[in-house]
C-alpha cells in the first residue's frame, strides 16, 4: 500500500535511537501516524516541528498498520510562531485539539483547508486570534456540535441575540432569556460572524466555544481531558489585553 499527500505535522515522538513516529493531519487521508527513519536526527528533527507543512509519501503492507513516511518540507511555521507568544500558544492549541478530536484516517477536507489557511496567518498576530476563533467554531461543527446562532431558540427572533443555550447550542435573545439569563453563555456578535471583534469579544466567544469543547465534545470522546494548550492560549490572549 502506498500513497502521497500533503499534511500538517501535529506531533513527533522519538522511537528508538534515531527514528520518530509522527502524527499528521493530511488533506485526503485525515489524521495518520507513521514512522520516519532518521526522524530524531538533527537534519529531519529541524524539519519535523509542530505546524510544519510536509509533502508525505506513506508505505505499508496494510492500510491500517503504522507504515513508514518519507517526508519533504513544504514550509515551516516555526519562525512565525516563535516570534509571537500568542501565536505560539495558538499553534499548540490547534495541534493539541486536532490530536484530541480527530479519529484516525477520516477525511475532513474543509477542516484541513481551513486549518492550513489559519496556520499560514501565524505571522499576522493582528488577525490570528479571530482566525483561531472561527476555526474552533468549525471544529465543533465537524465533530457534530454545530452552534445554531441564526435565531432565538425561544421566540424565533433574529434581533438582540446575546446569549447561547449551554444545552442546545442555539442562540437566545434578550427577551427570550428571561429569568434564565444568568445561566446562559455569552453571544458576542463576532461569534455570529459580524465584524472583526475586539480581543475582549474574541475572548468572550472563546469562553462559549470552550464550554462546548469541555462539556459536550470531551464527554463524547470518553471524557478525556481537553488539552491544556487551549487554556494556555486563552491565558496568553488575556494577558495581551
Amino acid at each position: 500500500m502506498e500513497w502521497r499527500d500533503q499534511g500538517i505535522l501535529l506531533r513527533r515522538r522519538r522511537h528508538g535511537e534515531n527514528a520518530a513516529i509522527i502524527d499528521v493531519f493530511t488533506r485526503t487521508h485525515g489524521r495518520v501516524s507513521g514512522l520516519v527513519r532518521g526522524g530524531a536526527g538533527r537534519k529531519l528533527g529541524a524539519i519535523l516541528q509542530p505546524g510544519a507543512q510536509l509533502d508525505l509519501a506513506w508505505r505499508g503492507r496494510l492500510e491500517t498498520q503504522l507504515g513508514v513516511f518519507r517526508v519533504e518540507p513544504v514550509r515551516s511555521r516555526t519562525a512565525a510562531a516563535l516570534s509571537d507568544r500568542v501565536a505560539l500558544a495558538g499553534l499548540n492549541a490547534v495541534t493539541g485539539l486536532l490530536l484530541f478530536c480527530l479519529p484516525e484516517r477520516a477525511q475532513y477536507l474543509s477542516l484541513y483547508e481551513n486549518t492550513e489557511f489559519m496556520l499560514d496567518l501565524l505571522e499576522h498576530p493582528e488577525v490570528w486570534p479571530l482566525a483561531y476563533m472561527k476555526w474552533e467554531v468549525q471544529l465543533l461543527e465537524e465533530m457534530g456540535f454545530a452552534l445554531d446562532l441564526s435565531a432565538c431558540a425561544v421566540t424565533g427572533a433574529t434581533q438582540e441575540l446575546i446569549y447561547v443555550s449551554p444545552k442546545s447550542g442555539r442562540a437566545v435573545s434578550r427577551q427570550g432569556a428571561g429569568e434564565w439569563a444568568d445561566r446562559l453563555l455569552p453571544l458576542p456578535s463576532v461569534l455570529r460572524g459580524v465584524g472583526d471583534g475586539s480581543a475582549c469579544d474574541i475572548l468572550e466567544a472563546l469562553q462559549t466555544t470552550g464550554y462546548f469543547v469541555v462539556h459536550h465534545l470531551a464527554p463524547n470522546l470518553g471524557d478525556r481531558p481537553v488539552p491544556e494548550a487551549r487554556a494556555r492560549f486563552v491565558s496568553a490572549l488575556t494577558q495581551r489585553l
